[in-house]
């Protein structure tokens, strides 16, 4: 993703904090309404420990213009407290050597136990704590306006193999099947939810993890292609650039069947007042009921010069991981506790689900991270396969040629 000079490395481990209360500088994206009183509830907790808290917030582009931003400071040697990252670049952070240690944090309060090996393990670097996670998206969702079945005597489909005759059904009494955005992170979204479902949780770790050239050549990624390219057939001519939440909206309004699409969605349908297993279906896409594909949000702590940091960052850590802000959080943002122990007696009905089967799958081996959502390898590499999938989206490309391409762009670098 990035290399910063030794140099710069060096200068940067000694961020400055002022003199006096200990500061928590904290950057972040979460500028919108449900986060942002989020983050509030954050600071009052943070402060509530005796330190002061200094918000740093970068809107827009999805965190892509936080990370321009983070990789400047660190660089001119001003390293924030805190900032929000996620995956393996928390791994690429911590080889350049310039985050803090959270093991203490970590020991005291049970992380080893409150989370699972899989989750854990992310936060990690060489064995150690150098990130706290806030939360737990789950994207293998597929989400359904029942009426619109009904109205078209289709059956909600379990497996891919199902799937054809449902949105062909829907598609003769006038439905869109499938709502979706032609953006490539949204296509490569449906198409992890494919591999998935038709390979299961092995094959995905496998192919989408670890990048096995055996996996990604096989017959079952050219069978996940040409399931894929049935997908697309069941897709409206309008769909090029839509963004994610009009394809939710065309759910939410009956002109659509099912939209394949992470649990931020749910937050489009709760603001339309809408009621889970009345108005609306959230279930795991086809052949998926048993893995579970995670997204997380999470914090990295940077080494600081200041006597007090330590206490200051743990104090964040131990803040962000408690049930009080892990609670108020997720109700906010519609994804699920990252840690165990927390009441889900306010959460809906799609969240009390996607906890359970967060659990189920964490035991059972079906707990995944999202290719698309930069969970599972280097940005760089799951860019350059996600352009394969979104190039196969719009053109006739044949699916064995597909696999081949995939297949080279897992060793981008």
């Amino acid at each position: 993703m990035f290399k910063l000079k030794l140099a710069a490395i060096a200068v940067a481990t000694l961020g400055m904090h002022a003199a006096g209360a200990a500061e928590v500088e904290v950057l972040h994206w979460w500028t919108s309404g449900g986060e942002a009183k989020s983050a509030a509830e954050l600071k009052k907790m943070v402060e509530a420990r005796g330190n002061k808290w200094k918000d740093f917030a970068v809107a827009g582009g999805g965190g892509e213009n936080a990370m321009t931003v983070l990789k400047s400071r660190v660089v001119s040697g001003k390293a924030p407290t805190a900032a929000q990252v996620k995956g393996p670049s928390i791994q690429e952070w911590g080889a350049e050597g310039v985050l803090a240690n959270l093991d203490g944090t970590a020991k005291a309060n049970n992380w080893d136990g409150l989370l699972p090996g899989v989750v854990a393990n992310v936060m990690k670097y060489k064995g150690s704590y150098v990130a706290v996670p806030v939360n737990v998206h789950r994207v293998n969702w597929m989400w359904v306006n029942p009426e619109v079945f009904k109205k078209a005597g289709a059956e909600v489909p379990k497996t891919w193999a199902d799937f054809p005759a449902a949105a062909e059904k829907l598609q003769k009494a006038g439905f869109v099947p499938v709502a979706h955005g032609g953006q490539p992170w949204q296509d490569f979204t449906v198409f992890e939810s494919i591999v998935l479902g038709v390979g299961g949780a092995k094959f995905y770790e496998d192919s989408m993890v670890k990048l096995d050239p055996k996996a990604l050549s096989s017959p079952t990624m050219e069978k996940v292609f040409d399931t894929f390219r049935s997908v697309r057939k069941y897709i409206d001519k309008d769909a090029a650039n839509r963004d994610w939440n009009l394809a939710t909206a065309m759910i939410i309004n009956g002109k659509a069947g099912m939209q394949f699409m992470g649990d931020w969605a749910k937050g489009e349908f709760t603001a339309a007042g809408k009621v889970p297993g009345k108005d609306y279906l959230c279930l795991p896409a086809p052949g998926t009921e048993k893995s579970f594909t995670f997204n997380i949000d999470s914090f990295i702590v940077f080494k600081q010069q200041a006597a007090d940091a330590p206490k200051a960052q743990s104090d964040f850590a131990a803040a962000v991981m408690s049930p009080e802000f892990q609670e108020v959080f997720n109700l906010n943002k519609g994804s699920i506790p990252v840690r165990s122990g927390v009441s889900m007696a306010k959460f809906d009905d799609c969240a009390k689900t996607s906890a359970k089967d967060f659990t189920d799958t964490a035991k059972g081996g079906g707990l995944v991270p999202s290719i698309a959502h930069q969970m599972a390898v280097p940005a760089s590499t799951s860019g350059a396969m996600q352009d394969v999938v979104t190039s196969f989206f719009n053109s006739n490309q044949a699916s064995k040629d597909a696999v081949a391409k995939l297949a080279a762009a897992a060793k981008t670098k």
